[in-house]
């Protein structure tokens, strides 16, 4: 088995984002030009997938805090669940592959690494949310388990007890 040749760093000022092209203007610009701001604001965490080789930025996605309505979601989701008027949750809000380096799996590897983060993250949260930006997107997300919300067909959600699954041991402190 060959090594997985990119390594997830936090975004930070030695990243150069300006050559990245996923092939969605919106998401690259964001990269290039707001998610930095979004880090220091403490609005999102972004996370990025470096070629070891080249340094190169390969694709990235971002983490922030989140809620849900509990109307949102499916009665069998919410049987077992207080009834609390929103349920926290974790967003990921942007996810993109360089067009350099779509095809080789890289979409999974954030999946996992992001599910990874939040797993090993202290606060509480009863869901994953993404906003798929387009129906690619949204089948994309469903391949892996996410369903989406009746009332907002883009923005989808796994429950972290079926990521706790693939993730079941949390570090301790």
């Amino acid at each position: 088995m060959t090594p997985f040749p990119f390594r997830f760093d936090a975004l930070g000022p030695a990243h150069d984002r300006t050559r990245f092209r996923c092939g969605e203007e919106a998401l690259d610009r964001y990269l290039q030009t707001q998610a930095s701001q979004d880090v220091r604001r403490r609005v999102a965490n972004c996370f990025v997938a470096v070629e070891a080789a080249t340094g190169h930025i390969a694709a990235y996605y971002t983490l922030s805090a989140a809620s849900i309505p509990l109307v949102d979601l499916p009665p069998e989701e919410t049987r077992r669940l207080p009834r609390y008027p929103t349920l926290p949750a974790v967003r990921i809000g942007r996810l993109a592959v360089d067009h350099r380096f779509q095809g080789r799996g890289l979409g999974a590897a954030l999946l996992m690494n992001a599910a990874h983060r939040i797993m090993q993250a202290d606060a509480a949260a009863f869901t994953l949310l993404v906003d798929a930006k387009n129906d690619q997107a949204v089948a994309f997300y469903k391949h892996y388990g996410f369903r989406a919300l009746s009332s907002q067909p883009r923005t989808l959600f796994l429950p972290l007890a079926v990521i706790a699954k693939i993730f079941p041991q949390k570090s301790a402190h």
